[in-house]
């Protein structure tokens, strides 16, 4: 296996979370989530960052945070907003192949029940059509796999994973 560490991107809900623990298992890799990283550092949730610092200070600190990021063996998992930064993304793209996990938007609106509680990085008002809309090109833009995962589970997503990094 050639790559360093693999970087999964995607809206809120598209199962970076879920899909990078099972391949983290699946690769022997470790498991990095910079909303975590974020939280840890800061001492503080998402949502209370963005509420008493705003979306912008959010996204700087993401930023940093994924500009940091110096690891090996490790599936990292990105905040939504990381395509926002271009020197975050890449400083990512250095770590390893970035993995796009598309999800429709009509599947979003089915996974994602805590819109308004869950600490993205979006303006007053912004819904999530808006945040889809607007980072969906980015998406595009820095990943270099893009993977659907609409309607398979997480280990048959994980397998193509593997699969597309390995081809």
């Amino acid at each position: 296996m050639g790559v360093r560490n693999v970087v999964l991107i995607g809206m809120p809900g598209s199962g970076k979370s879920t899909v990078g623990v099972i391949l983290a298992k699946a690769l022997g890799f470790n498991f990095l989530d910079t909303d975590i990283a974020i939280q840890n550092r800061e001492k503080k949730k998402l949502q209370e960052i963005v509420n008493s610092l705003g979306n912008e200070t959010l996204r700087k600190i993401e930023a940093e945070v994924c500009g940091e990021v110096e690891v090996e063996k490790t599936v990292i998992s990105t905040g939504g907003s990381v395509v926002y930064s271009p020197s975050a993304m890449e400083s990512l793209r250095q770590q390893g192949p970035v993995v796009w996990l598309h999800v429709s938007y009509e599947n979003l609106l089915k996974r994602i029940d805590n819109f308004e509680t869950r600490g993205l990085a979006k303006t007053p008002g912004q819904t999530l059509e808006d945040l889809f809309n607007e980072r969906s090109p980015l998406y595009e833009k820095y990943s270099q796999v893009k993977i659907n995962n609409n309607v398979s589970s997480p280990e048959e997503v994980v397998n193509t994973i593997i699969k597309a990094i390995n081809g």
